[in-house]
């Protein structure tokens, strides 16, 4: 068994799947179902979607693409975007996702976290929490797609997170987004230490050294877009993903 989990998160937006820098200028990769049969063929473990195209509540769960994708895909996967209500939960559930992901519906009606864990247990749920550094150089939580900043702390709002319901945090780095700079170290130390809760790092991985450095950030869970879609300097669209026995070579 691996130390940590390694686990492509793909964003969708209108129905394909795109790849933002710094969560802005979603250039477009391709299908999702696609994607899904080459992760099959990789025996991929995990899987995370999330809609970018329904931040905030814009639109509401596209359940038809998704049933596509659970008919398809051989490992679990997690959703997340436009997430507003527990019968949209509900129904995520029943087509096959493992876990939901919310993240603007956390902060603006945490009630959902509750009622999510109490219907299918804290480890069917994720909060994701996007965090970039403002003016001053702090950490400042942010939903609606990074557009609004809620000037809340990311350790203390992993805090609440945790005591609500949340059975995992997906921890996104909005600066390093796309950049393939590496993740933001200081940023999973810092909350990792703070919950005891599974925390899944996110945001700058560009290869394998990435991965165990956030792992020893204490981060059990290694998510990565660009790092797993892109091929070259070039950024040519190629799906890949490690060799079983590079991560465990990689996390011995």
């Amino acid at each position: 068994m691996l130390h940590a989990r390694v686990i492509p998160c793909l964003l969708m937006r209108n129905r394909g799947l795109v790849k933002t820098v710094r969560f802005k200028n979603p250039r477009y990769i391709g299908d999702p179902v696609n994607a899904v049969r080459i992760f099959n063929e990789k025996e991929v473990d995990e899987l995370v979607f999330l809609d970018i195209g329904n931040a905030g509540g814009r639109g509401a769960p596209d359940f038809e693409l998704l049933a596509d994708i659970a008919s398809e895909a051989f490992m679990p996967f997690a959703y997340g975007g436009g997430i507003t209500s527990i019968d949209q939960i509900k129904r995520l559930y029943a087509l096959g996702v493992e876990k939901v992901v919310l993240n603007t519906a956390a902060a603006d009606r945490p009630q959902l976290v509750e009622e999510a864990a109490a219907l299918a247990g804290r480890s069917g749920v994720i909060v994701s929490i996007d965090v970039r550094r403002n003016w001053m150089g702090k950490y400042t939580v942010c939903v609606d797609g990074g557009t609004r900043d809620l000037k809340r702390e990311p350790v203390e709002y992993a805090r609440e997170m945790e005591k609500i319901g949340a059975g995992e945090i997906l921890l996104n780095a909005i600066d390093r987004d796309g950049t393939m700079e590496g993740y933001d170290l200081d940023l999973v130390g810092r909350l990792c230490k703070a919950v005891s809760i599974p925390v899944v790092a996110a945001g700058g991985a560009a290869g394998l050294p990435d991965l165990r450095a956030a792992a020893g950030a204490g981060a059990s869970g290694l998510a990565a877009g660009s790092m797993f879609v892109f091929h070259g300097k070039h950024h040519a669209v190629l799906i890949t993903y490690p060799e079983y026995e590079e991560l465990e070579r990689l996390f011995k």
